[in-house]
């Protein structure tokens, strides 16, 4: 943050102790800005910001950003809402991946209309730069800008050359991390239930969004796929008590289910995970991959169980690590950190479907993540390896990517041996490769530490959703590690804030307080 022309640097700290050097700070009437994060990710950040009367403050943010590979291509999201035309604006990016680039795409609210003039895209082996310098004119002239400017996302979407299939494996001091991203395998088939609330808090909107996902989804099935629907409230109902093959017939018939869905009473969800568990266990298939998607947008209201630790527990016996449980939190209001426990126990992630027009759109994107599975029960090995970041995976999609980090043994050994173990429609298959590693004066400069921090950033990543299911001792443990790996590499975590504010000793000014009942400004990221 510069003030008056002096400069600085934001500092890590505790939450608590960094909230607490703000609040002081705004309190003396100074200028400061705290960045949090928002939740329990490493992802949702809240920025705020104080500043001092007839003053001028350049607020300055950096930030890296790991980008998961999602449906075969990476995202970059870059939102833009200055509140005003701008005269000089300019946005630069530069990509540079190793394996090189195979394709970029640019879209968003910002690349239509007259503002699809101000995008330059070029592209080398290598790398790529996208330009976007709108004039006045221009930013006042695309779907979603007005008088008041900018107003809109600028969606950059890539992906890399993919030569070798046992991946990309990069090595520098001492670290090193493997990008794992097979394509050439054949598909798996399936065999998935969605379990759907249709309890009365669903009725409206929510629910004629669900039916209109679910039956673009069923029109996706493969023929070779199974597949079973449930839904809920405090009854459930099976459409079919077994799994059934997605026949042309059978998904017609699974398509007017759908459309006679009707929302009603309370919400038992113990009893409805517990049906499709049951459905699935019913019927094994060898040489398929098994998928639970629960859809869900209140706490658990009625039935025999509402406790939900008890919940949890009944569904971990259940499942028993067989197969991966995804649970789709509808809403603002929807007990997400209980779906999250519940997915992480149970080799799943949970992901929240805001309540919005393109909600249907959002139900059906994640189900296109997991809807083509390649392989099952994937290990990671590493010769020389050690304090490595998770290695072990019940399935990997299509279009996605396995990221693992570690530490190398002896620093001073020329090569590196990876190997995968995984299963593909039921034949084990294993991925080897060696790796020879670079004299350090080889490496760029920007990359000396990169690998380092990638490694404690996915280390701090694991710790955070291990310390969500654990209690007591272990729990703690694991959040000290957290909390000692975000200072060391000053990472705003769920346990850490960056703070910024003027030393002791400097000029104090005064600033225009917020009022008491009223936020200060605040920027979301």
């Amino acid at each position: 943050m510069t003030i008056e022309g002096k400069t600085y640097d934001g500092v890590v700290k505790e939450k608590q102790e960094a909230q607490q050097q703000y609040s002081e700070a705004v309190s003396r009437g100074q200028s400061a800005g705290l960045i949090k994060s928002v939740g329990r990710t490493l992802e949702d950040f809240k920025t705020s910001v104080t500043v001092a009367a007839f003053s001028k403050v350049t607020f300055e943010l950096t930030y890296e950003e790991l980008l998961k590979r999602r449906l075969g291509k990476y995202e970059l999201l870059i939102n833009a809402q200055p509140m005003q035309p701008v005269a000089d604006f300019k946005m630069d990016v530069h990509i540079r991946e190793k394996p090189g680039i195979s394709f970029l795409e640019v879209k968003g609210d910002l690349s239509t209309g007259d503002l699809a003039n101000a995008i330059k895209t070029t592209r080398a082996d290598k790398d790529a730069w996208v330009t976007f310098y709108p004039t006045r004119d221009q930013q006042t002239k695309c779907k979603s800008c007005g008088e008041n400017g900018l107003n809109g996302d600028l969606l950059i979407t890539y992906d890399v050359e993919r030569r070798n299939p046992k991946g990309e494996v990069m090595v520098s001091n001492g670290y090193f991390v493997h990008y794992f991203a097979p394509s050439d395998v054949p598909r798996i088939p399936k065999n998935v239930v969605f379990i759907i609330d249709r309890s009365g808090s669903m009725r409206g909107r929510k629910m004629d969004q669900t039916r209109l996902a679910l039956l673009r989804i069923l029109s996706d099935l493969d023929e070779d796929d199974h597949f079973g629907l449930i839904t809920f409230d405090h009854s459930v109902d099976t459409w079919k008590h077994e799994l059934l093959k997605a026949t042309k017939l059978n998904l017609e018939n699974a398509k007017s289910f759908v459309k006679e869905i009707r929302e009603r009473g309370s919400t038992n969800i113990n009893a409805a995970v517990l049906a499709g568990v049951d459905m699935i266990n019913r019927h094994p298939r060898e040489g398929t991959a098994s998928i639970l998607i629960l859809l869900t947008d209140g706490d658990p209201t009625s039935g025999s169980e509402t406790n939900i630790e008890r919940i949890m527990a009944n569904v971990k016996k259940a499942i028993g690590l067989k197969f991966p449980l995804y649970c789709l939190g509808f809403g603002h209001d929807v007990n997400f950190d209980f779906l999250t426990k519940m997915s992480l126990e149970n080799g799943g992630v949970a992901r929240r479907i805001y309540e919005d027009s393109d909600a249907d759109l959002q139900l059906q994107g994640f189900y296109d993540e997991v809807a083509v599975p390649l392989l099952t029960d994937i290990q990671l090995k590493y010769t020389g390896g050690t304090n490595l970041t998770k290695t072990s995976f019940n399935l990997y999609f299509n279009g996605s990517e396995i990221v693992v980090s570690g530490q190398i043994t002896d620093n001073s050994v020329e090569s590196f041996s990876t190997e995968v173990i995984a299963v593909s429609k039921g034949n084990n298959v294993t991925y080897q490769d060696t790796v020879m590693i670079k004299d350090p004066s080889d490496v760029p400069p920007e990359n000396e530490d990169f690998m380092q921090r990638l490694w404690a950033y996915l280390t701090v990543k694991q710790l955070l959703e291990r310390q969500v299911l654990l209690k007591g001792q272990e729990k703690e443990d694991e959040e000290k590690e957290a909390l000692k790996l975000s200072l060391k590499y000053q990472f705003v975590t769920p346990l850490t804030s960056m703070v910024v504010t003027k030393p002791q000793g400097d000029e104090v000014e005064v600033a225009d307080k917020p009022k008491e009942g009223k936020e200060e400004p605040e920027c979301k990221n």
